[in-house]
C-alpha cells in the first residue's frame, strides 16, 4: 500500500489535480481535500484503495504532463478521464462509431425519437426497453411520491422519459426514472437543464452498473443532493445522501425509507409496493 506521501507525489508527477481524483474514484471531493491536506489522519481502507489503483494506473515515465501555463488538449484529457475504464465502457458502440466521444446535446436532440439513448461524457448508450416489474415499481413509486407534493408545492415530479442536462458542457443527457426539482423555476421545456434534488433509478438486470457507478457519479458531481438505486434483483433500495460525505444506507423492499430532502415528512413504503407488485417478481 502506498503511503499518503507516495500518492502526492505520484499525484503531482501525473498532473492530477484533487476534482479529477474525485471524478475518477467516485470519492467526494471534500474528502480527497481533506486526505491530501493531511486534515484526514486516518482515511478509511476502501478510499486508501481506490486511491493507489487511480494513481498506480498510469507510469509516471510514460505520462506527459502538460506545461501548467498552456491548455491542455482535449484529447489528451479524454485519453487520461477514462484510462481506468474498461474498453467496453469507454466505447459502447464496440469501436463501430468513431464519433462516440464526442457527441453533444445538439446531437442527442437531433436523434430518431424512436432511439432512446442516454448521452454521458460524449457517448451514447442504448437502453432497453423496461420490463413490466421495473414500469410497475416505478408506477408504484410515483404515486406514493406524487402524495408527497402535497406538502411540498415548491417541488415538482418527474418520471422517465424525460431529459436531464448534467453539466454545462453539454455533452451529458440523462432519463432518470424518477426525479424531483425544488425551490427553482424551470428554465426551459424541453429538458431540465441543471441537476434535480432527487433522483431514483430502478435498476436493469441487462446493464446495473450504469446505475450504479457510471450515473452514480455523475449524479455526485453534478450536485444531485440524494440518490436511491432500487434493485429489483436483490430487492435492496441503496440511498446516497450525496450533498454530505455519508455512507449510502441499504434498505429492504419491506422498509419504510425516509425521503432525506424532506426532512422526513415522506416516507416511501416499500413493504406496500412489494404487495402490488409481487406478481411481476419471478419465482
Amino acid at each position: 500500500m502506498m503511503t499518503i506521501e507516495e500518492m502526492k507525489k505520484q499525484k503531482k508527477k501525473l498532473g492530477y489535480t484533487n476534482r479529477k481524483i474525485a471524478e475518477e474514484t467516485g470519492i467526494p471531493l471534500g474528502t480527497v481535500q481533506k486526505i491530501f491536506a493531511g486534515v484526514t489522519r486516518s482515511p478509511r481502507w476502501d478510499k486508501l484503495q481506490a486511491l493507489e489503483r487511480l494513481l498506480k494506473e498510469e507510469d509516471p515515465q510514460s505520462v506527459s504532463v502538460p506545461d501548467q501555463k498552456q491548455e491542455v488538449p482535449s484529447m489528451v484529457h479524454e485519453e487520461i478521464t477514462y484510462a481506468w475504464i474498461q474498453p467496453d465502457d469507454r466505447d459502447p458502440s464496440g469501436g463501430k462509431d468513431p464519433r462516440q466521444g464526442s457527441y453533444t446535446v445538439e446531437d442527442y436532440m437531433a436523434l430518431p425519437d424512436e432511439r432512446r439513448v442516454e448521452l454521458i461524457d460524449g457517448f451514447l448508450y442504448d437502453m432497453a426497453s423496461p420490463s413490466l416489474l421495473h414500469q410497475a415499481i416505478l408506477r408504484e413509486l410515483v404515486m406514493q411520491f406524487y402524495s408527497c407534493m402535497e406538502n411540498h408545492p415548491d417541488c415538482e415530479l418527474f418520471f422517465a422519459p424525460s431529459d436531464v442536462q448534467l453539466g454545462k458542457n453539454k455533452r451529458t443527457v440523462v432519463q432518470p426514472d424518477l426525479f424531483v426539482f425544488c425551490g427553482r423555476e424551470i428554465q426551459q421545456i424541453d429538458m431540465l437543464r441543471e441537476a434535480p434534488d432527487f433522483i431514483i433509478e430502478v435498476v436493469s438486470p441487462s446493464n446495473p452498473e450504469h446505475d450504479k457507478f457510471r450515473k452514480l457519479n455523475k449524479y455526485r458531481f453534478a450536485g444531485v443532493r440524494e440518490y436511491w438505486i432500487v434493485d429489483p434483483q436483490t430487492r435492496k433500495v441503496t440511498v446516497y445522501h450525496l450533498e454530505q460525505d455519508l455512507e449510502p444506507e441499504v434498505y429492504g423492499f419491506t422498509d419504510s425509507i425516509p425521503v432525506g430532502i424532506s426532512e422526513g415528512s415522506c416516507r416511501i413504503d416499500f413493504a406496500d409496493i412489494t404487495k402490488r407488485v409481487k406478481k411481476y417478481f419471478r419465482q
